[in-house]
C-alpha cells in the first residue's frame, strides 16, 4: 500500500515548479502503478501551449476557472470544478487559467518525477526521477 500526504510531498523533490504552473507528483513510475498521479496548480493568467506526444493525460478540475483549446479544431472548452478532460489522442492544446486552477492529473506512461515541458510542449519519455 502506498500512502502519501500532499502537504508532506510538497516539501520534497516531488514538487516541481515551472513557468505558469507547479505540480506535486504523488505517484511516479518507481511506484509501479502503471500511471502517475499529480496535483497541479495552474497559476492565474497562465497560457500554456502543451502537446504531450509521449503521454496520455486525464485531468480533473478541483478548483478555479479557465479553458482548454484543441489546436487541431480550434474548439475551446470551459474548465471549472467538476470538469474532466482527457488528451486521448496526444492532443495539441492550450490551457488558459482565468483564476488559479487546482487540477488532479493522471499520466500514462507514468512520469519519473522531475519532468518539465520541452520546446514542443511535451514531457520527455524518460527523465530524471525524484
Amino acid at each position: 500500500m502506498i500512502v502519501r500526504d500532499l502537504k508532506d510531498a510538497d516539501q520534497t523533490r516531488r514538487r516541481v515548479v515551472s513557468k505558469g504552473w507547479e505540480s506535486t507528483r504523488l505517484l511516479l513510475k518507481d511506484d509501479k502503478m502503471g500511471f502517475s498521479f499529480h496535483i497541479t496548480t495552474i497559476y492565474a493568467g497562465a497560457e500554456l501551449p502543451m502537446h504531450y506526444q509521449n503521454h496520455l493525460e486525464s485531468v480533473y478540475c478541483i478548483s478555479g476557472e479557465g479553458s482548454i483549446t484543441d489546436k487541431a479544431t480550434g474548439k475551446t472548452h470551459a474548465v471549472h470544478p467538476g470538469v474532466m478532460y482527457a488528451l486521448n489522442e496526444n492532443d495539441d492544446h492550450i490551457l488558459r487559467a482565468k483564476s488559479e486552477m487546482k487540477m488532479a492529473c493522471v499520466f500514462n506512461p507514468p512520469l519519473n518525477g522531475r519532468e518539465v515541458h520541452d520546446d514542443t510542449g511535451a514531457y520527455p519519455l524518460e527523465a530524471e526521477g525524484v
